[in-house]
Formats: C-alpha cells, sequence, structure tokens
C-alpha cells in the first residue's frame, strides 16, 4: 500500500522501522500506528518548513524531533488555570492526593526456592526456630539479622527502614497491614523468597494532602492536559487540510505527544 502525504511518499521499508515503537494485537495493526504516526511527524515538519522554522543548534534532541519541539513552542499555546480552577479540580479529584500507608518495619529472611519443597521446609524450620528466639528476646532480632538474614538489610540489624504500600511483596505487606505497632508476627510469612520474620515498629495512616501542598503539581497536570488537547487540536487541522493517502488518521497523534 502506498502511503503519501501531500505527494511525499513514505515507504514501507520506514513504516516497517517505525513499527518497532507501536506494540499492538497484531501486524497490521502495528502497521496502521507506524504509518499514522510517520505521516503526523510528515505534516508536523512540512508546517515547520513552511513557517521557516529550524531546530535550535543547542537542542540535545535528533534535527527532526528539535524543529517539532520548536514548531509546537511557536504554533501552540495554552492558558495557566487560574487558582479557582484549580482549586475546583483538586475538590473533585481529592482521592488522587493521599500518602501512601507508611510502615517502619525490619526482618529476618532465610531465602528458599519456591520451586524446592526440600529447602522450602528446612527454610521454614529454621525461620520458626529464630522466631522463637525473638519472641523469647526482642533484643536478640538484630544480632540474629546480621547472622542469618539474606537480605542486605541484615546487615543494618534488619531494618528496612520506612517502606510504603506496593514496595515490598504481597504476603509481607498483608501481614504489617494486620500488625500493631511494636509488634513482632507471630508466625513466619511466607512468600516467592523464602521464610520472614517480621517487626513492625510504627506506622503511618494514609492521609489527604492539603491543596496547598499539591497545587503545583494540580496546576502542571491541568496545564500539560491542555497542551495535549490542542496539540492533538492542531495536528487534526494540519491532517484535515492535508493530501494523505494509504491510512485512516482517526486518532492518530505523536510520539512526541504522550
Amino acid at each position: 500500500m502506498t502511503l503519501r502525504v501531500n505527494g511525499t511518499e513514505i515507504g514501507e521499508r520506514e513504516i516497517a522501522a517505525e513499527m518497532q515503537h507501536h506494540p499492538a494485537p497484531s501486524a497490521e495493526a502495528a502497521w496502521q500506528e507506524a504509518a499514522r504516526s510517520l505521516v503526523v511527524r510528515r505534516l508536523l515538519l512540512d508546517e515547520a518548513e513552511a513557517r521557516g522554522i529550524e531546530a535550535d543548534p543547542d537542542s540535545e534532541l535528533l534535527p527532526d524531533e528539535a524543529v517539532i519541539e520548536a514548531l509546537l513552542e511557536q504554533a501552540v499555546a495554552v492558558p495557566e488555570a487560574d487558582e479557582a480552577t484549580l482549586r475546583r479540580w483538586y475538590e473533585a479529584n481529592r482521592s488522587r492526593f493521599r500518602t501512601k500507608e507508611l510502615w517502619e518495619a525490619s526482618h529476618i529472611l532465610i531465602a528458599a526456592d519456591p520451586e524446592d519443597k526440600e529447602a522450602r521446609a528446612a527454610a521454614e524450620a529454621r525461620a520458626k526456630d529464630l522466631l522463637a528466639q525473638v519472641l523469647a528476646d526482642r533484643d536478640s532480632f538484630e544480632a540474629l539479622a546480621r547472622a542469618h538474614s539474606a537480605c542486605p538489610s541484615g546487615k543494618d540489624g534488619g531494618r528496612l527502614g520506612q517502606v510504603t504500600r506496593g514496595s515490598l511483596v504481597p504476603e509481607v505487606e498483608t501481614f504489617l497491614a494486620a500488625m500493631a505497632p511494636g509488634q513482632i508476627c507471630p508466625v513466619v510469612v511466607k512468600s516467592r523468597y523464602g521464610m520472614h520474620i517480621l517487626w513492625l515498629h510504627q506506622r503511618a495512616e494514609p492521609r489527604e494532602l492539603p491543596f496547598e501542598a499539591v497545587r503545583d503539581t494540580v496546576a502542571r497536570y491541568l496545564h500539560d492536559a491542555s497542551w495535549r488537547r490542542a496539540v492533538h487540536q492542531f495536528i487534526a487541522v494540519l491532517a484535515g487540510r492535508a493530501q494523505i493517502e494509504g491510512v485512516a488518521m482517526d486518532g492518530a497523534t505523536t510520539p512526541l505527544v504522550q
């Protein structure tokens, strides 16, 4: 299939090279996405040429990308949201601005391959023995972690520091979420890495962040969203007045506009 933009042909080899950047369920879908991307790129480069726009010689981008960036900076402008707009958006999206649950914890890891049943059984027996020692004397936890833990935290007495939900394996997080501050878990916790002995020192519950703390984040988000919409509209205008053969341009965008 021949692909042309205002008479300029885009070759099959160029489309094939672009396809690697457009994973899709099928080769045909990847071809379509790659073709659209190259058409948009050609439209933007042609518009930049028509306007006499050249790349900034100090830009770290590739020449074509630098030209497109310069074009968009000149052609697309969006107003900054006022304070009332920022506050309205924040109030409608307060749930986005919550801190994660935070734990300060320590653990001892007895490593075991999840596919090795004998190793898992031996690790569990060893972990249970260490847990009994810790429950009998929690002051022994750090020394036992240094001597036995397979985690790098072992050299620090097992201390993981402050960790948030999502940073640990689910099995460990499930137990930490249920434990009281200061509690040593009364059972060995199993994960794909092995057996864990857990000690929760402190917990900070999730909390909502006030508008003042996230105002700049909201402003950046709204500005970026407005800019993307404006760029898409600009591309639609260029596509609407161009002669494009070989691909439908519905929903087309460019790698520079995410």
